[in-house]
């Protein structure tokens, strides 16, 4: 007989997490229970609540979890353009798309809006805000640099981001016309669509 899955001290929770991502891929928000994750992880149905009071806290850490795995792709790539602000929005706008591509399952639950009182996970909010300041802060190099236009630049953040996270939904519901994508790869698409508020 095949052995059970058995996870030790430390990583259910992670465990959890995976197969409530994946759960949440094939059967949506509607199909994810604790019970359907303790099974898909191999372990009794009451072991998600020595880590999650509800179907909602798991959500909240699947998307936790995310925004830090983001904020780390994210923060390594500002690193290593620390001089060129302009490259670091590109390079950090393109990390954005693949680490969506990575991961389509729970880059759409990090943004799906499914999680019903965010303030209740202070965790989450944190490290959503984390990831906003590097843009934030990305934004600020490009327009002291002269390559942004100057002005609030929190909403500068949110035109950039609102511009890329656009791209990323219409890619990953397979809606980019396929004209498009024989001419151009992804990257200079990318590229494209920072051009366009970009200061010649």
């Amino acid at each position: 007989m095949p052995k059970k899955k058995t996870y030790h001290h430390g990583d259910l929770k992670n465990a959890l997490i995976n197969a409530g991502v994946e759960i949440l891929g094939k059967e949506g928000v509607s199909g994810l229970s604790l019970r359907k994750v303790a099974l898909k992880a191999g372990v009794s149905h009451t072991a998600p609540y020595s880590h999650f009071a509800d179907k909602q806290a798991l959500i909240a850490a699947i998307s936790t979890e995310g925004f830090r795995q983001l904020y780390k792709r994210v923060s390594t790539v500002i690193d290593e353009y620390q001089t060129k602000p302009s490259m670091q929005l590109v390079e950090v706008a393109w990390t954005y798309v693949q680490f969506a591509m990575d991961d389509p399952d729970r880059f759409k639950v990090m943004f799906s809006g499914v999680l019903e009182k965010e303030k209740e996970y202070p965790e989450f909010v944190a490290e959503s805000q984390r990831n906003f300041q590097l843009v934030k802060m990305i934004v600020e190099a490009n327009q002291a640099s002269g390559k942004l236009r100057g002005g609030s630049s929190d909403l500068a953040a949110l035109s950039v981001w609102g511009i890329i996270h656009g791209f990323v939904l219409l890619l990953l519901e397979g809606q980019i016309p396929h004209a498009i994508l024989e001419q151009k790869s992804l990257r200079e698409l990318v590229e494209f669509q920072l051009e366009q508020i970009m200061v010649k």
